[in-house]
């Protein structure tokens, strides 16, 4: 058994508090200190030392730093009295037998139909501008659609924008870590 409680916590904040009881009482044993795992979780409870777990965090929005991006138009506002004067967009990704794809969908607010959509095996500008063609001949929007998307890299690339400005459509994209702002896409895409 450790003769003072110091030696437990010397052996937890060693490893940067990332070892629970039993790779604690593993370090003592590696010392020379010779003690039962509970005692060691007993003094561990005592000193309020628990591990402390690296969490995962997946990255879905790549934005890059300098990009240029809309204010958030939509502001959910999901109702709309005509159609193709909002859509919403957004990218996921699909496994399939020949690996990972993603897909790029246009949504109409108004009929909750895809306007348009495309399918590639990298998620980059071409994916989302191959979407645009696709959905402007479909539906022949006026200019002054909305157009509300994510502040992914797709979407704040300058050819992206440069497209839709040229079609007269107006650019709306979603605030950072909010799913509420895209919540009409975001229930597509699951």
């Amino acid at each position: 058994m450790p003769n003072e409680p110091a030696q437990v916590k010397t052996a937890f904040q060693v490893n940067r508090g990332g070892y629970g009881s039993p790779r604690v009482n593993a370090e003592l044993q590696q010392r020379g200190i010779t003690c039962a795992r509970k005692c060691v979780a007993r003094l561990m409870r005592e000193q309020g030392l628990a591990a402390h777990r690296p969490r995962h965090r997946t990255i879905t929005t790549q934005s890059e730093q300098c990009a240029e991006v809309a204010s958030d138009l939509l502001q959910r506002n999901f109702s709309v009295d005509q159609p193709n004067s909002k859509w919403v967009s957004g990218t996921t990704s699909i496994w399939t037998a020949e690996g990972w794809l993603y897909l790029a969908v246009a949504l109409d607010l108004f009929s909750r139909k895809v306007a348009g959509w495309s399918m590639a095996t990298i998620q980059d500008a071409t994916l989302v501008v191959q979407t645009r063609p696709l959905a402007l001949t479909r539906r022949r929007p006026l200019a002054g659609l909305l157009h509300h998307s994510g502040r992914g890299s797709t979407y704040t690339s300058e050819s992206y924008q440069a497209l839709f400005q040229q079609e007269g459509i107006v650019v709306s994209m979603r605030r950072t870590a909010d799913c509420y702002d895209h919540a009409a896409m975001e229930s597509v895409r699951r």
